[in-house]
């Protein structure tokens, strides 16, 4: 009797905290965007070159530099993905969603 009145005193509590937890993240407010802005060729050309040095970073070897030099790779790595995150404007959507868009739309069609 005793472990099914704490096994039920467990579950209740975790349905009682775990919605408290979720609920507890900042919400940011982002502004609707009709439609996507057009990348220029100067944006477009710039993105190239981002792109070709985050090849290079990602190609070249890092065993024998120094921790003070990976440390500004890794910062300069997130600088140029914060700077092409701002030039691009795309739809992405993850593979997760992608599933469960084709289920819905076997189940229903």
């Amino acid at each position: 009797m005793k472990k099914i009145v704490l096994c039920l005193m467990a579950t209740v509590m975790s349905l009682v905290f775990i919605p408290l937890e979720l609920s507890a993240k900042p919400r940011i407010a982002t502004p609707p965007t009709a439609e996507p802005s057009p990348v220029s060729p100067a944006e477009a050309a710039r993105a190239n070159e981002l792109l070709l040095r985050l090849n290079e970073i990602k190609d070249s070897d890092k065993s024998d530099l120094k921790a003070s030099e990976k440390k500004e790779l890794r910062n300069e790595v997130r600088s140029i993905n914060s700077e092409l995150k701002a030039i691009g404007s795309g739809f992405y959507i993850s593979a997760t969603a992608l599933l469960l868009i084709i289920i819905l739309l076997i189940v229903l069609l």
